[in-house]
């Protein structure tokens, strides 16, 4: 993974997103590691394309900077997505890690009725993905 790609990516994606200038932490991962983070938190076997875990800081921790979470990408599981969808291996990450953003920002597609996706694909035009 070219870890300065995605640490700029991930800049260029904070400036779009709510996530009024707090930063966050982007993991990149295999199917075993998912596996075994979707089991332990959300009681789900098997793998999964991208997690994301917000941080609740305490207020000594806010003075090193605000933070939204993690975002965790399975490497594997978006090579897979990617070629059945005809995308390109950068092209699926980047749409993952957007789609773990907009939940750290407190987006829920399955409870929104449509609002978290209508807001991806408008990002997504915005970033070039």
């Amino acid at each position: 993974m070219d870890c300065e790609r995605w640490q700029a990516f991930v800049a260029e994606a904070l400036k779009v997103v709510p996530a009024g200038g707090a930063g966050v932490t982007v993991a990149f991962v295999s199917d075993r590691a998912m596996r075994e983070l979707n089991r332990r938190w959300r009681g789900k076997r098997g793998t999964t394309d991208v997690l994301s875990f917000p941080w609740e800081q305490d207020e000594f921790e806010k003075v090193e900077g605000l933070s939204l979470g993690d975002v965790v990408v399975s490497v594997e599981q978006a090579a897979r997505q990617a070629e059945e969808h005809g995308l390109d291996f950068e092209g699926e990450v980047a749409q993952l890690i957007l789609h773990g953003l907009l939940h750290l920002c407190g987006y829920d597609h399955e409870r929104d009725g449509g609002e978290m996706n209508a807001l991806e694909l408008k990002l997504r035009h915005r970033l070039g993905i």
